[in-house]
């Protein structure tokens, strides 16, 4: 691997100095090129990971097009078109969307100076303008037809299928990883109908397939050194989807204080203040766009994602820790309790979060 060369492919502005790992992804290798001239942008070198995307020209393709759609929209209207409020791909000299590398690809991004992203709103005021940025996204896409995307992850929010590779996993799974996930087995069985509701109104077309983030985990959004927001990232899921997807990670991850491996169930909370801050960010930016039933729904969100989160920690603890990377033998199981002790809070707030959710409608 020569990363000069592949920086070489890029049509890059200035010389490179400098090519930092950047980054605690763990999908993508990503590399922050320092470029020579302070004037000049620096840029983001990332490897994209092709096991997990199969399809990286269609990736590529529907990166290219929803960004140029909302940059688009953005300079047509009143709203911020400040070159860094959305992504900017760097073509190849021969005008590609990324760099091919001995079986490897390779795309560049325009780095975005002097920001900051957190796996969780510190304040109330930082869930807000992520919400925002995050409900501004999905609004600008709202005229975008979906079917123009390449489905990028088959069946990621599906919980039907969760459920069903959950069920394939059990019966060869360890006898003392079995036995461990019992009380997680059992509540995954006693909850599964009530979270299914989103399958059924899909299937039913009651609730509008729209184009979506599906990844609005907040450290998916940057924000300025003041907390203003900058940019929403990590595009490598948009695709066509429902609107809980995307407000469910953003409450998930935006108003909890803790990580997603606390081990102490009793320091699982969903802080009040944070969730409002998010529903009121959210909701100002697409509550024009939203359908009544789409809203309706919306205090099932948050619940839904953190259960489908638990239903893939368990699985993969069932599998052999296949999948997502682990600290320790059992960690796949600690996220998989912690996640669906926070659906379990989440769905005896239900009346609660929807009185918060109608305020902001």
């Amino acid at each position: 691997m020569d990363l000069k060369q592949i920086i070489d492919g890029f049509v890059i502005d200035g010389v490179i100095t400098e090519c930092e790992p950047f980054g605690t992804g763990h999908i993508n290798d990503s590399y922050h090129l320092v470029n020579a001239d302070p004037n000049k942008p620096d840029y983001l070198l990332q490897k994209i990971n092709h096991h997990v995307f199969k399809d990286v020209p269609g990736l590529m393709q529907n990166i290219n097009q929803v960004t140029s759609h909302i940059r688009k929209k953005r300079r047509m209207s009143d709203v911020n078109d400040d070159k860094d409020s959305v992504l900017s791909l760097i073509y190849t000299h021969d005008g590609g969307l990324f760099y091919p590398d001995g079986g490897c690809f390779w795309r560049v991004f325009r780095f975005i100076k002097n920001t900051v992203s957190s796996d969780h709103a510190e304040t109330p005021s930082q869930a807000y303008e992520g919400a925002r940025a995050f409900g501004s996204f999905l609004t600008d896409l709202s005229d975008f037809p979906g079917n123009k995307l390449a489905i990028t992850i088959p069946g990621f929010h599906d919980l039907k299928l969760r459920l069903e590779q959950l069920s394939q996993a059990v019966p060869t799974a360890n006898r003392e990883r079995l036995l461990a996930s019992k009380d997680l087995l059992s509540f995954i069985h006693n909850y599964a109908d009530d979270l299914l509701v989103f399958h059924k109104l899909t299937l039913l077309n009651r609730i509008p397939s729209r184009v979506t983030h599906n990844d609005t985990k907040f450290n998916n959004v940057l924000l300025t050194a003041n907390r203003r927001t900058a940019c929403v990232i990590d595009l490598d899921t948009v695709m066509p989807g429902i609107v809980h997807y995307d407000f469910g990670d953003g409450v998930r991850t935006g108003a909890v204080a803790c990580e997603e491996d606390e081990p102490d169930l009793s320091l699982i909370e969903l802080d009040q203040h944070r969730y409002e801050a998010f529903t009121a960010g959210y909701l100002e930016t697409t509550r024009k766009v939203l359908t009544p039933i789409e809203i309706d729904h919306l205090p099932l969100a948050g619940a839904f994602m953190a259960f489908i989160m638990g239903v893939r920690f368990i699985t993969d603890y069932l599998n052999g820790d296949i999948y997502y990377k682990i600290q320790f033998p059992d960690h796949n199981l600690q996220r998989a309790a912690n996640q669906l002790h926070l659906g379990k809070i989440m769905l005896k707030r239900k009346k609660d979060l929807k009185t918060i959710i109608q305020y902001h409608v």
